[in-house]
This record gives structure tokens, C-alpha cells and sequence, in this order.
């Protein structure tokens, strides 16, 4: 990651902005997140504005950008750009890892392969809140085959159909459900919309 950062500074390409309203914009995204955790299976639009550097989805950078910070370890595919490192590493100061495992948040662009859910920090029974989030660049969240979710946040039942999930995504789920209070949340994210499966949601099909 560090040959990366230094390639991007030699390019001399100047790095995008952040939020043109930080303090606005990143509360907006912060509560369109808890919606999104509150409500599984729903989808919301993130509204800030914000360079987006090439690979990440509007949607992805503004999470990045509110919940990543010199506190926070992220950890990327090693496949990302120089120019996604360099303007994570400008705009949030966030220290980046090399495992997941090592990780509070994880984000996947569209196109890489994601780490499986097992491979993330799963939290400790004193703080289960200290486990990984992952962030995954889906197709579509409303095209693809449909999945039944319950648990607190629905009311009965709601159908999420992401296109573009890892291969055998909702078997894993199963599994990081199993474990609960430990395990990881999930955002999907799409263009500017992002969708929330906290640990607790449960897939009934």
C-alpha cells in the first residue's frame, strides 16, 4: 500500500475533494447509515457530494469518508488503485492493514472479490461492537435473485435482490448470523444508494 501511496504522489495528479460540506455531509450520511442498519433490507440514498475516485461508488466514498478515520483500520484489496489509497489515506488519515482480520472496516469496489465473511474481525464477547464492517459495491439492489430477510428492523418480512454478491454470500450469512452477538454487518452499496444487513437479520429462504 505504501508503493502505492508514493505512486500516486509521483503521478502529480492532484487528489479529488472531500465533502463540499464536511460537517453536514457527513452527518447526512451517517444517518442515512443507521436507517440503512435500522431498517435491513432497505434501500437509501446518499445524497452528499464528494469527489469519487475512479473504482468507488459515490455511495462507498461518503461511508468512507464518515466512518473512516485515524481510529478506524481499513483494509482494501490489494488490487485498488493508488489513487483510492492516496485520497483515503488525505481525506480520513486512516491507517491501512493487510488483512481483514486486522480490520474495523473493509471495503470492496465493484468487480474485486471479497474477503468471506469468517476472515473479518469478529468482534470479543466484551465488545462485539469492535468487530468488522464490510462494504460491498454490488450491480443493482433491486435485480437480482431475492432474498427473504426477518429480524429486529422488519416489521414481517422484506425482500432485498442484490445482483453482484460474492459467490455463496447467503451461505455465509447464515453462518455470521449463527454467531451472533459476535460476527460482522454488512452495508451493500450501488451508485449512490447503500443497503444494511446488521448481524442480526436473518435469511428465511
Amino acid at each position: 500500500m505504501e508503493q502505492q501511496i508514493l505512486a500516486a504522489a509521483a503521478s502529480g495528479q492532484a487528489l479529488l475533494p472531500g465533502f463540499a460540506d464536511p460537517v453536514d455531509d457527513a452527518q447526512a450520511t451517517f444517518r442515512a447509515a443507521l436507517n440503512a442498519l435500522a431498517h435491513p433490507g432497505r434501500a437509501y440514498e446518499i445524497l452528499a457530494d464528494s469527489g469519487v475516485p475512479a473504482g468507488l461508488s459515490p455511495a462507498m466514498t461518503a461511508l468512507l469518508l464518515t466512518l473512516v478515520d485515524v481510529d478506524t483500520p481499513l483494509w482494501l484489496p490489494a488490487s485498488v488503485s493508488a489513487d483510492i489509497v492516496a485520497f483515503l489515506r488525505f481525506h480520513c488519515g486512516c491507517p491501512i492493514v493487510p488483512s481483514p482480520a486486522l480490520a474495523r472496516y473493509a471495503a470492496v469496489p465493484a468487480g474485486v472479490a471479497a474477503p468471506a465473511l469468517s476472515s473479518c474481525h469478529q468482534g470479543d464477547p466484551a465488545y462485539p461492537d469492535q468487530s468488522t464492517t464490510l462494504l460491498i459495491e454490488v450491480e443493482s439492489l433491486d435485480a437480482g435473485p431475492q432474498a427473504v430477510l426477518s429480524g429486529p428492523g422488519i416489521q414481517t418480512r422484506q425482500t432485498l435482490a442484490a445482483a453482484g454478491l460474492p459467490e455463496g454470500f447467503w451461505r455465509e450469512w447464515r453462518i455470521n448470523h449463527q454467531r451472533f452477538p459476535l460476527s460482522v454487518d454488512v452495508f451493500l452499496t450501488q451508485g449512490r444508494r447503500i443497503c444494511g444487513l446488521p448481524r442480526s437479520t436473518r435469511l428465511e429462504n
